[in-house]
């Protein structure tokens, strides 16, 4: 990513409650989650929330935004998966329910 694409990315937000509850801001969509880990996309690349009893409770891809709930382990990020490996313009739930 070159700083004429950190323009165009929208507002990346995370903030974290207690380890027990994790909001983002900035998600372009979610490429898979289960109740250990949680795997977004976002402007600034892939994120990955680890955890126990990961639960989602709130996605908007209009706005961004998504909250989980559990106990959480820990983050990482990486470089998004472009259009190599990855369904481009379709997210999770598009291709769970072709």
């Amino acid at each position: 990513m070159n700083d004429k694409d950190f323009d165009l990315a929208r507002d990346h937000e995370v903030h974290i409650t207690n380890r027990e509850r994790v909001m983002v801001r900035g998600v372009l969509q979610v490429e898979s989650f289960d109740d250990q880990e949680v795997v977004m996309d976002t402007d600034y690349g892939l994120l990955t929330v680890r955890g126990e009893d990961l639960k989602i409770k709130q996605l908007d891809v209009d706005d961004g935004s998504f909250s989980v709930e559990g106990l959480v382990h820990g983050f990482q990020y990486s470089p998004s998966l472009g259009s190599k490996g990855r369904h481009k313009g379709k997210g999770l739930f598009e291709r769970l329910f072709r």
